[in-house]
């Protein structure tokens, strides 16, 4: 029998390579089938990732899927569209940097730029305990409990001890004073962020670079900023233009964002930007000539795709200021909506009263979620019956006992679309107010449930 329909009765291959190939067609069929039934992109309301690009962005990355980056040599033009989109996308921070091209390395997300940042600024520190003959065996870098996991790998991989502010209540982003308080002269940065992962908000990064200056001139330390702007880095130079939170302050010495979010390009794209050439350490550049010249590259990444880097570029060129500005209004407009909407509703309570950015959480009402039958789990449930991937989870800690949701409203989504999400949102919250007996995640929570008009006890 032709392999093409035998391969059909077969299981998909999970251990080993197998013994045969099977024709293309088949083996796309059986690539494409597995992923269908998946939640599909434009209804992920959890990832902060683009899901949309118009026909010729697209069109763009498919046709350089096959280029690599990194090979200057036969691809120069692409170092040189890298080169544009880094002197952009500083200048677009307001850097002070003068010259032709701008201090800043590309990275396959935020996370990468993240680690570069974080690098550098170790090197500094070290490189200037060790020019005053001090020990530099005990690093430390201070932010919030709500980082984003990139900077535990960070302080783990290289062995800085992670000092971390709680986000409470009360201080809903990073608490300026009690980060002050945990600095000397080990802090090698203190990373505030712009567009928080775990609530949308923004740190205060110029309260904090106010306090930085007092603390360094009355301690003799010389403490930067490193803003870890993964999604602000898009949002703040567009909607919020006079917004200090950049280069314009003195202490943030190196900014960090992802081109794959509010850059508006698909996955593999992050950005680092440092106030100018003195900060970025020597050591961290790397060269070598075995591709038919000398090249040198900051990354830790050595071979990238070239497509995203290139899509970026067609994005500022067909964008421009006016269209980024559009198109993150367009997106702030519908997330205020949802916002305002899901607030409404007798059973949530939002987390914040203003978006800073277009993504906001709420939780269950406490005297609410007290006698009902049902989680925010529950709801992710039934949302996902729909085609919606809207997460729920726990607050970071100190705060852990909160179980939110977030909506992450990305380019693509309309207010047809949002208007389909609270209806769903709505349904969802009927079918489960109907529950005689504690699901199973209420029972998990210890929280007291209802059956049949009593109280449930665990």
């Amino acid at each position: 029998m032709d392999r093409k329909y035998n391969s059909m009765r077969e299981p998909a291959p999970s251990e080993h390579i197998p013994e045969h190939g099977i024709p293309a067609e088949t083996a796309y069929q059986i690539v494409k089938d597995e992923t269908f039934p998946q939640t599909q992109p434009r209804l992920n309301l959890a990832t902060f990732v683009t899901t949309y690009m118009d026909d010729y962005g697209t069109r763009i990355m498919n046709e350089a899927v096959n280029i690599n980056y990194i090979d200057e040599t036969e691809y120069p033009r692409v170092a040189v569209m890298c080169g544009r989109c880094i002197n952009m996308v500083a200048n677009m921070w307001n850097t002070p940097e003068k010259g032709e091209w701008k201090t800043g390395a590309v990275g396959i997300g935020s996370s990468e730029a993240c680690m570069l940042g974080g690098v550098a600024a170790w090197l500094r520190w070290r490189a200037r305990r060790q020019a005053q003959g001090k020990p530099y065996d005990k690093p430390n870098l201070v932010m919030s409990t709500a980082y984003q996991v990139v900077w535990e790998k960070f302080c783990q991989l290289w062995q800085i001890e992670m000092r971390t502010v709680p986000v409470t209540r009360e201080h809903p982003t990073l608490d300026v004073d009690s980060a002050i308080r945990m600095c000397d002269e080990n802090t090698i940065c203190i990373v505030p962020v712009a567009g928080v992962t775990w609530t949308g908000m923004n740190d205060d990064v110029q309260g904090l670079n106010d306090a930085l200056e007092k603390y360094n001139a009355e301690t003799g330390y010389d403490i930067p900023i490193h803003v870890d702007a993964a999604s602000g880095g898009f949002i703040l130079p567009f909607l919020d233009p006079d917004k200090k939170w950049d280069f314009r302050l003195k202490w943030v010495l190196s900014i960090s964002t992802s081109g794959h979010k509010y850059g508006l390009v698909y996955p593999g794209l992050g950005w680092v930007v440092w106030r100018d050439k003195s900060c970025l350490p020597d050591e961290m550049s790397f060269s070598v000539n075995y591709l038919g010249a000398n090249i040198t590259q900051v990354g830790l990444n050595f071979s990238r795709p070239a497509a995203q880097i290139l899509a970026q570029y067609y994005n500022f060129l067909h964008l421009g200021m006016e269209g980024y500005k559009e198109v993150h209004s367009n997106s702030m407009a519908v997330a205020r909506y949802c916002h305002e909407a899901i607030g409404k509703m007798s059973c949530f309570e939002n987390y914040s009263k203003k978006l800073d950015n277009p993504l906001f959480i709420w939780t269950l009402k406490p005297e609410y979620a007290e006698k009902t039958n049902w989680t925010l789990y529950d709801l992710q449930d039934k949302l996902m019956q729909s085609g919606w991937m809207v997460p729920a989870y726990t607050m970071p800690k100190d705060m852990e006992d909160m179980v939110v949701m977030r909506v992450v409203v990305r380019q693509g989504m309309s207010r047809d679309m949002a208007d389909m999400l609270i209806g769903d949102i709505r349904n969802a919250v009927a079918e489960l107010e109907k529950l005689e007996y504690p699901t199973p995640s209420c029972v998990a929570s210890g929280r007291n449930g209802k059956i049949k008009g009593k109280v449930y006890t665990h």
